[in-house]
């Protein structure tokens, strides 16, 4: 039985506006759009949805699971049990760090000691999903020219960042083409530009398709429900404005 875009959304526990983003670039749309305008899930979609979702769970971005799902080679049952290895792996992980957690409290209680690198067991900072896509896509002098500033970032600076963040959420209802927008989403690309590295348009437009994903939209909707999407209109917008 197809489903509605809101059905799907709450079966899932993912934004409408997220389902409508992986339309909007082609990663996973609708089986059918009625006349009335209303996008119709198949289960074949659903099932498109579930391997997006493995792969967002390992880290995966978005332009690479497009790519990979997009592929004549592409493999639902050995994609699944690629998923099942790197899951397992990752519980082994998950497993040792409870098991450090564990061994933590009976230290503290005064039951065992632990060594050093004991309590360290089970810790893996190889992989930072976040940093890996932001390096794919504006290279590693920029991100670390950006970890570097945000490390020394001032307490002036952070409060900037907060009233740009505050500015564009009690304007997100309204268009973000307005000129109150443009204005405003300029104050973030010069403060990004002068706390945390160089921007190019380009960058600038990327960053703000990254705040569709679940994982930014929701520490950047704490400031109000629909900036996430707000934002990447309007950084969108202002890339193609100042490229013409």
């Amino acid at each position: 039985m197809a489903m509605k875009v809101k059905e799907l959304a709450d079966l899932v526990g993912i934004s409408v506006r997220t389902l409508h983003y992986y339309d909007e670039i082609g990663l996973l749309s609708p089986e059918e759009i009625t006349d009335a305008g209303y996008r119709l899930y198949s289960n074949d979609n659903l099932e498109m949805l579930q391997q997006i979702l493995f792969f967002r769970e390992l880290g995966m971005p978005l332009k690479e699971i497009k790519q990979m799902i997009s592929s004549s080679s592409f493999d639902k049952q050995d994609a699944l049990k690629q998923h099942q290895k790197m899951l397992l792996e990752k519980r082994s992980q998950l497993d040792k760090l409870i098991k450090t957690v564990e061994k933590s409290i009976k230290h503290m209680k005064g039951e065992i000691q632990m060594t050093n690198k004991e309590k360290f067991e089970g810790f893996d900072f190889s992989q930072n999903p976040y940093e890996e896509e932001a390096r794919k896509l504006w290279g590693d002098k920029a991100v670390d020219e950006s970890k570097a500033k945000v490390a020394g970032m001032s307490k002036d600076a952070q409060k900037v960042v907060s009233e740009i963040y505050l500015k564009l959420a009690s304007i997100r209802n309204g268009s973000p083409k307005s000129e109150e927008a443009q204005e405003a989403i300029k104050e973030w690309y010069d403060c990004l530009n002068n706390n945390f590295g160089t921007y190019s348009l380009d960058a600038f437009r990327g960053l703000g398709q990254m705040y569709m994903d679940d994982r930014f939209t929701k520490n950047i909707d704490q400031y109000g429900e629909g900036l996430a999407k707000f934002m990447c209109d309007a950084m969108g917008h202002f890339a193609d404005a100042y490229k013409n």
